[in-house]
């Protein structure tokens, strides 16, 4: 008897599984052909005009992508957060597919599953203080990725970000990578396609990523393209150099040319062909 239950527990569960896969499936199939609803629309062009500046083929997919990212990640209001809009949502949910959108086999970031928005910086005890003075709030953050699957967002953060799409501070973007780090690790290196990718990638960080540090500790961090905040270690030089790519790509082509190709082949994408 024990034996034909554990049979039939094992069907159901697999039968379950092969139901949830099947409506998780179709249900992205619609959602990556809805229309860009209305008060996304309005959320984007009052905060994130930059979207409509994109190629149209590429906001036709973020948009599919932004979407399903919505549907299938938990939003959790935090800190005096009334609540997560539908504005929110479209603001960070965009922002987060455009690192996606042209990745092979992306999974919609597999390991995230849980997006809180605090109205503000918070306080944890975590790492980045985007443009705080320590003496001022050493606990004060405006971002975090775990490995646990979540990430955490100060909304007045996301907000700044969107809307000063060319001042290379983009907390969305810098949380977001990390998750695509996150996945194989946390060493800057995110899944690239082949064992020459991780060569290449390898010599070209490591060396940008040690001029920097060289830079911040000879007093030149205030004047760096590329946030002091990335000599911290490999994996925030990784995220902060993502914030770059998307927002002074220009800049950044002309000023560290290997590290820009090397984001352009990893992402598949070319933000200086977008101006």
């Amino acid at each position: 008897m024990t034996g034909i239950l554990l049979v039939a527990a094992s069907v159901f569960i697999f039968g379950l599984a092969i139901y949830l896969a099947t409506k998780r499936i179709r249900r992205r199939k619609t959602l990556s052909t809805t229309p860009l609803p209305e008060s996304w629309r309005k959320a984007l062009q009052e905060d994130f005009p930059r979207f409509f500046e994109l190629p149209e083929d590429l906001r036709t997919d973020l948009i599919g992508i932004s979407l399903i990212l919505a549907a299938e990640k938990n939003f959790e209001a935090c800190g005096g957060l009334d609540e997560v809009t539908e504005e929110m949502r479209a603001l960070i949910c965009v922002q987060a597919a455009l690192l996606i959108v042209r990745l092979p086999k992306h999974r919609f970031y597999p390991e995230l599953q849980s997006i809180l928005v605090y109205p503000t910086a918070f306080r944890d005890g975590g790492h980045r203080r985007f443009g705080l003075h320590e003496e001022e709030d050493p606990g004060a953050l405006l971002g975090q990725s775990w490995q646990t699957g979540s990430i955490i967002l100060s909304w007045e953060s996301v907000l700044a970000g969107a809307r000063n799409a060319d001042d290379g501070m983009n907390v969305t973007f810098h949380e977001f990578a990390h998750q695509l780090d996150q996945i194989n690790g946390t060493d800057g290196v995110p899944i690239l396609k082949n064992r020459e990718a991780y060569r290449q990638w390898a010599e070209v960080f490591e060396r940008n990523y040690e001029e920097l540090v060289a830079e911040v500790n000879n007093g030149k961090g205030p004047k760096t393209l590329i946030d002091p905040y990335g000599a911290t270690n490999p994996a925030e030089f990784f995220a902060v150099a993502t914030e770059t790519f998307f927002e002074e790509a220009e800049e950044l082509k002309e000023e560290h040319s290997d590290l820009y190709s090397q984001l352009k082949n990893y992402y598949r994408l070319d933000p200086v062909s977008w101006n």
